[in-house]
């Protein structure tokens, strides 16, 4: 997203193109697997464009928001426990479920549902005019919990699955999260230092430009992943739809959970929307990352996690035009 902290509920061009390139990315890449020489390089380059992405990504997260969390105590314990107890318990229940029988899809499909999204919620959370501000307020501690609690989800639901050196977990969010996080926290110290600048000139001049950067690796990552692992897409289509009935649950139970939630509470159509696009959207970048470097020789691992976004981003689409109506014809109300 474009400037984190944009509160205007206006798209850019920008920001209205992602979703079109983000589906060119997955179909060249399905293209580019035709070919084998592609192929058996393309996985090699997945890690260092995800690491790139993330790196961009941690630069315009800034600190300050965690503090404006707590004015709305509501709506940040809401989000922090709809994404980190309840959507866990629920990604495992459905899991077993749907999956028992393919372990690999089993730990993608985990892996991307306890990763909340830290970036394009905010998309549609414009898209349907909801509350950005407060959208945006929650996404430090998105990010940061996560960073802390994926290791621990990883040994305790996924241990469950298969067996995992604690210490190959630990080496990957080393690895893929904590290197581009502490580089951004140097490359931004380093910036103001040198500029004589503030926080705000950052916000303003510096980061809508790393947003593209962002979001050009976010797209190379894509196709390299589509790249690599299309022929076995293609060899088992099948893959697709096993994953497509447990996703399709989960927006859908979260969507009823996170509107009655809302309206219990006495939220605004605006907070609202805020609220179930801030526990709908995944963040299958960072897992897929994690996955790359803690689950090399599990292809299908990976895969589950590139198929999500094809499922979720439809998905997050559609809900964005459902909550549009309600707010056309006035449903959301309390009174």
């Amino acid at each position: 997203m474009s400037n984190k902290d944009n509160n205007t509920g206006k798209l850019n061009q920008f920001e209205r193109s992602q979703f079109f390139f983000i589906t060119l990315a997955v179909f060249t890449g399905l293209y580019l697997s035709r070919f084998e020489l592609i192929t058996v390089h393309a996985a090699d380059f997945i890690l260092p464009f995800l690491m790139l992405m993330l790196y961009g990504v941690f630069l315009q997260v800034s600190v300050k928001n965690l503090g404006q969390a707590f004015t709305n105590i509501k709506f940040t314990g809401l989000g922090v426990g709809i994404n980190f107890i309840w959507n866990p318990l629920l990604a495992f229940g459905l899991a077993i479920l749907f999956l028992s029988d393919l372990p690999d899809i089993q730990i993608g499909f985990i892996m991307l549902m306890v990763t909340p999204c830290t970036d394009w919620y905010l998309l549609f959370t414009a898209l349907a005019r909801g509350n950005i501000a407060l959208g945006v307020s929650i996404l430090p501690w998105k990010l940061l919990l996560q960073l802390l609690l994926l290791p621990i989800y990883l040994f305790v639901l996924v241990g469950q699955l298969i067996e995992i050196d604690p210490t190959i977990i630990g080496e990957g969010v080393i690895f893929v999260l904590v290197i581009p996080f502490v580089a951004a926290f140097i490359t931004n110290k380093v910036i103001l230092s040198i500029t004589n600048s503030n926080l705000e000139w950052l916000e303003n001049k510096v980061y809508p430009k790393i947003e593209i950067f962002e979001f050009l690796f976010l797209c190379l990552a894509i196709t390299a992943m589509f790249s690599s692992q299309g022929k076995v897409l293609f060899d088992q289509p099948s893959l697709f739809f096993r994953m497509l009935v447990p996703v399709l649950l989960f927006y859908s139970v979260n969507l009823i959970l996170g509107n009655i939630i809302s309206y219990l509470i006495g939220f605004s159509y605006q907070d609202n929307v805020a609220l179930n696009f801030a526990i709908l959207a995944r963040n299958s970048p960072l897992a897929l990352a994690i996955a790359v470097s803690i689950f090399p020789d599990r292809p299908l691992i990976p895969l589950a996690l590139a198929i999500g976004p094809l499922i979720e981003l439809p998905m997050l689409a559609l809900i964005s035009k459902f909550f549009l109506v309600i707010n056309k014809y006035n449903l959301f109300n309390h009174g």
